[in-house]
């Protein structure tokens, strides 16, 4: 788990023990390398939960959900670099999410409030500081059942793709499926049925849609409304937006 951190840009951490009688000890701003991992695995022998999250006083290419099934867990992080950790023997996951661009606590949570909105996940847990759970240890709230790295297959391929010459990964991870007919409503004035896609456009494509796919869901949405000219329209849409998308997000 530390080790895809690493490679997703996060080398500080804030380390948390929450002890049987409700006490919370703190390491804060530590570097990955160097987390007193010893004396957690005394505390979490002796009934203390440990959580971890990136450091908060610094910006991270990183976010963080709670509570997703498994099955969406490992769809998304094999998708999208991340990370997956299994919590509880009922399959509930963690997700941490690679957002292409290093976002303070406010972006964070700005960012967390969407995407569990579209996976899901648990909506408590989006305020951009949020701890998770640190694999390899138990989970005391579940009966002791051990916390598990699912997938992190990802991780090492992520910032390749966000640093490298290719950079047509712009966003943070796939969403659940929505239907084409989705909405989102545009800023300013213009409620046209054009602005309308074109902000639908927008916030797929930065919800982690690939571009292909987003020009089949918007050639849908227009063609009975373009006609003939749905395809040239759908695919100019789509060019703009994941220009914009890419301007902003890097």
């Amino acid at each position: 788990m530390l080790s895809a951190w690493r490679n997703l840009e996060v080398d500080q951490a804030d380390l948390a023990v929450r002890r049987q009688d409700g006490a919370m000890v703190w390491q804060r701003d530590r570097p990955l390398t160097s987390l007193p991992l010893a004396w957690v695995r005394a505390e979490n022998a002796h009934g203390a939960d440990i959580y971890i999250r990136p450091a908060r006083s610094h910006a991270w290419p990183l976010v963080f959900l709670d509570d997703v099934a498994q099955s969406l867990a490992l769809e998304v992080a094999g998708s999208s670099g991340g990370l997956a950790v299994r919590t509880s023997p009922e399959g509930g996951c963690h997700l941490w999410l690679p957002t292409g661009e290093a976002l303070d606590e406010e972006g964070r949570r700005d960012r967390q409030r969407w995407l569990a909105q579209q996976l899901g996940a648990d909506p408590a847990s989006t305020s951009g500081e949020h701890l998770g759970r640190l694999a390899g240890f138990r989970n005391w709230k579940r009966g002791g059942c051990w916390v598990n790295v699912l997938d992190a297959t990802g991780a090492g391929q992520a910032l390749h793709r966000e640093v490298g010459s290719d950079r047509s990964h712009v966003a943070a991870t796939k969403p659940r499926q929505l239907s084409a007919r989705d909405e989102v409503p545009t800023m300013g004035r213009d409620n046209s049925p054009s602005a309308k896609e074109w902000g639908w456009a927008c916030r797929m494509l930065e919800g982690g849609w690939d571009p292909e796919r987003v020009y089949e869901a918007l050639l849908g949405k227009a063609s009975g409304r373009r006609g003939p000219d749905a395809e040239r329209y759908a695919r100019r849409t789509v060019e703009r937006a994941t220009e914009k998308v890419r301007r902003r997000l890097y």
